[in-house]
């Protein structure tokens, strides 16, 4: 019996790397037949894993919000009472706030404001905006990543990490005002948060790729992250007050944290999903005749 056994396993063995043989020529015809039928869909799906988005997606969600909480507390003790005031109706209205979740917004955004600055410091200050550019560097290998580009190609002076972040925490400060429309309602105001989502993102994409790509390729993917991130804006609207208040009230802060970081995730592979299908979209046919081609063909090695 055990003489038999030592005989079957190496036919075993045999048999299963023929089978695994067979699945891999199998799924490699059946991936050249779509690219051939398909070449659009392939393409993205090709880009996708190649940009491995949950990971970068995760990294960013991460850096986002280890930076977005001590770049707050800095504004909140340096910033005129009326900044501080929008950053807060902001917050609230972007996420649609209520009950337990927007009293401890408010109440974050309004301490005894000499006691945070002798807490928070000059020097400290600027160590938090300093170690900020994290997320502007995330944020580069995404789009990196996304139109395949090499190191090389997208050298960036260091001063870009610092207008990116400057840009978007202005930006941050007028999401009560953009959302409510300057005051005549959210009707007004989706279309013009949609607007300035698209131009940010364009321009976040030029930026952070140090102008290797021209501006009319980058358009369609900073339309597509418009829409995806202003889509999940107003979802918010409908999750997250209910699931901040039932995390206060079940386990304290520790919950809001797990919340908000679960949505910086999600919005984070939103963000990489479509910059990565614009980037593809682009260089189509029926678009690179219209947006123009890349200055020249990007390295289709994997970006690192």
């Amino acid at each position: 019996m055990e003489t038999r056994r030592r005989r079957a396993s190496p036919l075993r063995a045999t048999w299963w790397r023929e089978r695994a043989r067979a699945a891999t020529e199998w799924a490699t015809a059946v991936h050249a037949r779509l690219e051939r039928r398909f070449p659009v869909i392939t393409g993205i799906v090709d880009r996708l894993v190649s940009v491995n988005i949950f990971d970068s997606a995760t990294r960013i969600a991460a850096q986002c919000f280890l930076t977005a909480v001590p770049l707050l507390f800095v504004l909140s003790a340096y910033a005129p009472e009326s900044v501080q005031e929008q950053v807060t109706t902001s917050i609230t209205t972007v996420f649609g706030l209520t009950g337990q979740a927007k009293a401890d917004v408010e109440q974050t955004f309004h301490p005894p404001s000499e006691d945070l600055r002798q807490a928070t410091g000059v020097v400290g200050g600027l160590m938090v905006l300093l170690s900020a550019t994290a997320v502007s560097r995330a944020v580069q290998r995404l789009c990196r990543r996304a139109w395949v580009m090499p190191r090389s190609r997208a050298k960036v002076a260091p001063w870009r990490w610092l207008a990116w972040i400057a840009l978007w925490l202005a930006a941050l400060v007028v999401q009560g005002l953009l959302h409510n429309g300057f005051g005549m309602g959210a009707t007004l105001g989706f279309p013009i948060v949609l607007l300035m989502q698209a131009l940010m993102w364009w321009w976040t994409q030029h930026l952070l790729l140090g102008g290797a790509v021209p501006w009319k390729p980058l358009l369609p993917g900073a339309v597509i992250t418009a829409v995806a991130v202003s889509g999940l804006s107003v979802s918010a609207h409908f999750y997250m007050p209910r699931a901040l208040n039932r995390a206060l009230a079940d386990y304290g802060s520790v919950g809001s944290v797990f919340v908000m970081l679960s949505w910086l995730i999600v919005v984070c592979v939103a963000v990489a999903i479509a910059l990565s299908v614009g980037a593809v979209l682009s260089q189509e046919p029926f678009l690179r005749s219209r947006l123009g081609p890349l200055p020249t063909a990007p390295d289709t090695s994997a970006p690192e």
